[in-house]
């Protein structure tokens, strides 16, 4: 059985996002799980997920960022981005101290975390979960986007569609190929969102996120 509880993140501007942590009854890991550009932290997939990962002893930590929680439709620009994951990261390490901390997050959460990681690597966060890196505009095919992943030292694990329109797969794996600390999982059929025909995939992608996780305590 797992508990579910609401807390409030402070922004060093003062302003505060709203958060919601599941913490399963016996836990492994926590992973604070950043939303996508389109959708805030209490989507149907980002709870859903959540749910699933924590019938394998994963906690999680959802978050808001600012324009989000402002009802803005354009995403923050990154410097406002990177304040939220660094408030929200230490906000799970004090919620839950002693249990090894992962971070990430669906598309446009997840790129803003290993941004900020990147250039403030941290002793508490032991690895970074894509789920669904979004590489390039829809259309416009590029590399560019993955070249802070270089100075990331900690274990990354991408989770990706075959069919997302957001990272052709040809270049999804030529960026992966170049880090050593990547771990790789190809949905087959899967698009950005991780539909794929009627499957349901939330089910594998926290097995997947599981399995990493277990590797890398």
């Amino acid at each position: 059985m797992s508990s579910i509880t609401q807390h409030s993140i402070t922004l060093k501007s003062n302003d505060t996002l709203s958060a919601e942590a599941i913490k399963p009854e016996v836990t492994k890991a926590v992973y604070v799980f950043a939303h996508g550009a389109g959708a805030g932290m209490n989507h149907a997939f980002m709870k859903s997920l959540s749910e699933e990962l924590a019938t394998f002893g994963i906690a999680t930590l959802r978050y808001n960022f600012l324009y989000m929680e402002q009802k803005k439709k354009r995403p923050d620009f990154p410097v406002v981005a990177h304040h939220a994951v660094a408030a929200a990261i230490d906000k799970t390490h004090r919620l839950f101290p002693n249990v090894p901390l992962f971070a990430g997050g669906k598309s446009f959460g997840g790129r803003m975390t290993s941004q900020y990681l990147s250039a403030h690597p941290s002793e508490d966060v032991k690895g970074i979960a894509f789920v669904g890196f979004p590489l390039h505009p829809a259309g416009q095919p590029a590399m560019d986007r993955a070249d802070h992943l270089e100075k990331i030292k900690i274990p990354m694990l991408f989770l990706q569609g075959s069919r997302d329109t957001l990272a052709e797969w040809s270049l999804i794996e030529t960026v992966t190929q170049k880090l050593p600390t990547v771990t790789l999982i190809k949905f087959e059929g899967a698009d950005h969102s991780f539909k794929a025909s009627k499957q349901n995939l939330l089910p594998k992608l926290a097995e997947e996120i599981s399995l990493w996780i277990d590797s890398n305590l």
